[in-house]
């Protein structure tokens, strides 16, 4: 189970790196190049499902009730300590973002992308370094 732990810890951090490796004028090649958005709205979609699957498997990982939800799932580690409880609820909107992602993206506006959302992947290297710390993925130091 670990094994898989890493292994989507490990995804996170690639598509963590490839939407970053996109920011550079984001608003004018977002409005301009559909393939540009396409691609940016493709790897937002897989990070954010991805941080929802990897606090799904952490939590079959050490035997916490089933979420009903992707958002519960959040609040289901804040309250398990894994993550720390207001980031696990403030965290908890990616699974919103997600959902907007797969139903609502004819919707999408270049200047949420592009200012409030990326400006929040620190939030997404915050999720791994209290994931990787609980199940010890991680030395501490």
């Amino acid at each position: 189970m670990k094994e898989r732990l890493t292994q989507k810890i490990g995804r996170i951090r690639e598509y963590l790196a490839l939407v970053n490796s996109l920011k550079e004028d984001c608003e004018a090649k977002f409005i301009a190049d559909p393939v540009y958005r396409g691609a940016m709205l493709h790897y937002l979609y897989l990070l954010a499902d991805t941080c929802v699957t990897l606090a799904e498997i952490l939590i079959k990982f050490k035997g916490l009730r089933p979420p009903q939800s992707y958002h519960e799932a959040f609040d289901i580690l804040g309250e398990a300590k894994i993550l720390e409880p207001a980031f696990a609820y403030s965290f908890a909107k990616i699974a919103g973002f997600r959902n907007f992602l797969a139903h609502d993206y004819e919707k999408i506006d270049a200047k949420l992308i592009c200012q409030e959302i990326l400006a929040q992947s620190d939030d997404i290297e915050e999720y791994l370094l209290q994931v990787e710390k609980k199940i010890m993925l991680r030395a501490e130091g």
